[in-house]
């Protein structure tokens, strides 16, 4: 039944939608096709199917809404795009964004088709269905839920967005063009909403049909962790217009999106309660293992009951999705065929991963040396296959004990300071086979460790500042003490700076660190401050006096990895802490290398200009958001402009 919906969200059951949609436009009959279908279950389970079929479209959650495109750049992580990539640079010129295309088939335009699809969707159950039923009450509760989450991240992309809430019955144009409006209209529908979806959907040990105990589908674990994520947003800072003003406005500046501390606070406080029912129903779904966390996503598990995950955009194997191809670890295209869960490429098919999401290297140097998460977060190598021959003028051939430097090779190649990558998503960890970049594994959006440090925040927040003791038999310190102990940590006080500096750690590459940051109002001062120490990590000065200019690493041969022949891994790796020293028992003789990290013959072979987290006299805060692609503007009959000097 799992496996079935994938195929609803990737196959042709948007059809029943577009009959809707058809029929609503017919002026004549305008709900005969909508009451038929949400008189029955199962059809409107297939109208929930076509919400999900905007997900799986290119330019959307498939490859644009994901990854290095959407989150990038912060003080931990980086776009690899560079230059080039004005969209993760805060240097996006005018209103044309390089994420749209003449047709409109860009992620504005999917976000706002999968709300006015769930928008059919929700007014079809509450005008022709039986209500009464537990499985009906499930789809309206998934409904509200999808819609939800869209706009949250239209909010996260653009700011102030147009506030549809009904769809669009073939009479009223001004359904059909909903104008921008403030964003607080947004959230305090969602507000409204998403407690609905929670008291109608139950814990997924409950939920009807294939939606049962499966991480593809709503429960109400992410109805209330997206209460609790949109609470602490709307409680938060913002860049946005001084006054809303109709047709754009350049007065902008980072303000509280709530002007009234006591709606704040209240805030506060229902996140803290929607966290406290997820923490005291499903605490179970706290993870031993932080790395089993990633594992068990690559290797697709969706047993909700042995996941951390709450919920995870479903992709369907050998359909779309390119999560890990462009946020995963590093792979060039000539390990298809030689790494596991890889195969040959047709000639015309891509077989790399783009590894679009590169570490800030100072935030390698954040990390405790003993934190568990560091070496599963950051990779200082890709997987290479070196055939000692015909690698350009400049390859150098990797010597592995007990083989010849000219043999064929699978092996982790060691990169430099500017090649840090994500290791969260793995090709190796993968249970299916990576072929091209549609990799389809599943998105993931929230999972149980960001539930308890949203309570240890929210508990903050809803005393005013100081640190609360138990709320709802609950204690927040303990909630940060549990997420640090699982990384090897000791306990540390908790603070609002504590807060930072543990979501940075536990969330790297998850597309989570901009957002916290800009509803902080952090964002500009620390993109400052990673620059700033990024030359000092370049010039071997400040806290990065001291830095080998080597690092020195050793090989094991474990053939696990390879499909056929031999595989060389690392299984000692030194050289990157801050004053570490060449290794007594290095001996090239035994397998021992030894390789430039920050220099080349002398020379820095990389500049913190190339980490590029923003361009040089840019308004960082200024342009935190996307503008409103110009074919988005143009088409929608004057309702929608940008702000934000764009």
């Amino acid at each position: 039944m799992k496996i079935e919906f994938k195929y609803l969200i990737l196959g042709a059951l948007a059809l029943t939608l577009a009959a809707c949609e058809k029929d609503f436009f017919e002026t004549e009959s305008p709900s005969a096709m909508d009451e038929a279908v949400f008189k029955s279950a199962d059809l409107t389970e297939q109208a929930i199917g076509a919400i999900y079929n905007t997900f799986g479209e290119d330019k959307s959650f498939r490859n644009r809404l994901c990854g290095g495109y959407v989150a990038m750049n912060t003080d931990i992580e980086h776009c690899s795009k560079t230059e080039s990539a004005e969209y993760a640079a805060y240097n996006m010129t005018g209103g044309t964004g390089n994420l749209s295309t003449s047709d409109g088939k860009d992620p504005w335009a999917y976000l706002n088709s999968a709300v006015e699809r769930a928008n059919v969707v929700i007014d079809g159950i509450r005008m022709h269905s039986d209500t009464t039923d537990e499985t009906i009450q499930y789809l309206l509760g998934e409904a509200l839920t999808l819609r939800a989450f869209c706009y949250l991240e239209m909010v996260k992309l653009w700011g102030d967005v147009p506030a549809s809430f009904e769809s669009f019955n073939g009479y009223n144009p001004e359904v059909l063009y909903t104008k921008k409006q403030d964003r607080n209209v947004v959230y305090d529908q969602l507000r409204i909403d998403l407690k609905e979806a929670a008291e109608l959907l139950p814990w997924s040990a409950q939920c009807p049909g294939g939606a049962n105990n499966y991480t593809g589908r709503p429960s109400k674990a992410l109805a209330l962790g997206l209460l609790a994520r949109m609470d602490l947003m709307y409680a938060g800072l913002a860049m946005r217009p001084d006054v809303f003003t109709e047709g754009g406005t350049s007065a902008c500046s980072v303000q509280y999106n709530v002007k009234d501390p006591g709606l704040r606070q209240e805030l506060y406080q229902e996140a803290v309660w929607a966290c406290a029912q997820v923490i005291k129903q499903e605490d179970y779904k706290f993870k031993d293992n932080f790395e089993d966390i990633f594992k068990d996503l690559c290797q697709d598990v969706t047993d909700y009951s042995n996941s951390e995950w709450i919920w995870a955009i479903p992709f369907l194997d050998g359909a779309r999705g390119q999560v890990l191809a462009l946020t995963g670890n590093k792979m060039s295209d000539d390990c298809a065929g030689a790494l596991i869960n890889t195969r040959y490429p047709d000639k015309d098919t891509r077989t790399k991963t783009q590894a679009m999401i590169n570490i800030v290297p100072t935030f390698y140097y954040a990390y405790d040396k003993n934190d568990k998460r560091r070496d599963v977060t950051i990779l200082p190598w890709a997987w290479a296959y070196d055939n000692g021959s015909g690698m350009g003028s400049d390859h150098v051939a990797v010597i592995f004990p007990g083989v010849e430097s000219s043999s064929s090779k699978l092996y982790q190649k060691q990169s430099d300071v500017s090649k840090m990558y994500l290791g969260k998503l793995r090709v190796e960890w993968m249970k299916r086979t990576y072929l091209s970049n549609e990799d389809c594994i599943d998105m993931p959006v929230l999972r149980y460790t960001d539930i308890l440090l949203m309570f240890a925040e929210a508990a903050i927040g809803s005393r005013e500042g100081n640190a609360p003791g138990e709320l709802y038999g609950i204690s927040a310190q303990e909630c940060l003490d549990r997420v640090r102990a699982r990384a090897g940590l000791a306990s540390t006080p908790l603070t609002f700076n504590a807060i930072v500096d543990e979501r940075a750690f536990e969330f790297c590459g998850e597309n989570i660190r901009k957002y916290d940051l800009m509803r902080w109002g952090l964002l500009k001062e620390k993109l400052e401050a990673a620059q700033a120490a990024c030359y000092d990590l370049q010039n071997n000065t400040g806290i990065y006096a001291g830095r080998p200019d080597s690092v020195w690493f050793h090989y094991t041969r474990n053939d696990v990895y390879a499909q056929n022949g031999a595989a060389y891994v690392f299984d000692r790796f030194v050289g990157l802490d801050i004053n570490a020293t060449r290794p007594a028992e290095f001996d090239k003789e035994s397998g021992w290398v030894a390789k430039s990290f920050f220099d080349k013959e002398g020379v820095p072979n990389i500049t913190a200009e190339k980490w590029y987290l923003y361009k040089a006299g840019t308004n960082i805060d200024m342009h935190q958001y996307w503008p409103i692609f110009d074919v988005n503007i143009t088409a929608s009959n004057g309702t929608l402009w940008n702000d934000y000097e764009y």
